[in-house]
């Protein structure tokens, strides 16, 4: 069983904005699949299914970004779901709009997400799927920048040609592994 993490802010309220990069990854998945996502626990939104004759869980934590961790641990500890089995999947200020980056282990940058991921997991040994958003123009605005909505039309094409290759690499690493995945997207 995988468990697939996308990272987010809660989405009525940061819909459309770059942060959500994992979120939107996850619906993606959940739309082709038909997995809906609808039950309310673990601190998360979660729906669990088939991808590729493997079962599993698409979460979506709804601690608000920082606090991310603290979901996805409860959902490992009651499926009993190994780190190996983990993908994560979140937005990334240094990767341009329209790629991504797969890695199977590593610390967490600058991001507030995956630093709660990690300190809860006590590992960085599990797969992530970096989704690229770009820099802000000025280096004080990235706040702005991450949550906001001011999102061109050509940019939001260019994001949404991220998360589709986001879910192409998921479904790439649970039918043939991930240095599959990483020798096709990376």
């Amino acid at each position: 069983m995988f468990l697939i993490v996308g990272l987010g802010n809660p989405e009525n309220e940061y819909a459309n904005t770059r942060h959500n990069m994992g979120f939107d990854t996850i619906n993606k998945l959940a739309k082709e699949y038909k997995i809906e996502c609808n039950k309310n626990r673990f601190k998360g939104i979660y729906g669990t299914g088939i991808i590729e004759n493997e079962k599993v869980i698409l979460l979506k934590p709804q601690t608000y970004m920082n606090l991310s961790g603290e979901s996805i641990i409860e959902v490992l500890n009651f499926y009993k779901i190994d780190l190996k089995d983990m993908i994560v999947i979140y937005d990334d200020m240094d990767v341009e709009p329209g790629k991504i980056k797969i890695r199977k282990k590593g610390g967490a940058g600058s991001h507030n997400g995956m630093k709660s991921v990690i300190q809860h997991v006590k590992s960085e040994e599990f797969t992530r799927i970096r989704v690229g958003i770009g820099t802000p123009e000025y280096k004080n605005d990235r706040i702005n920048y991450v949550i906001g909505n001011n999102i061109s039309e050509e940019e939001r094409k260019k994001l949404d040609l991220g998360t589709e290759k986001a879910k192409e690499a998921i479904i790439e690493i649970i039918t043939n592994g991930v240095d599959s995945a990483m020798n096709k997207f990376n």
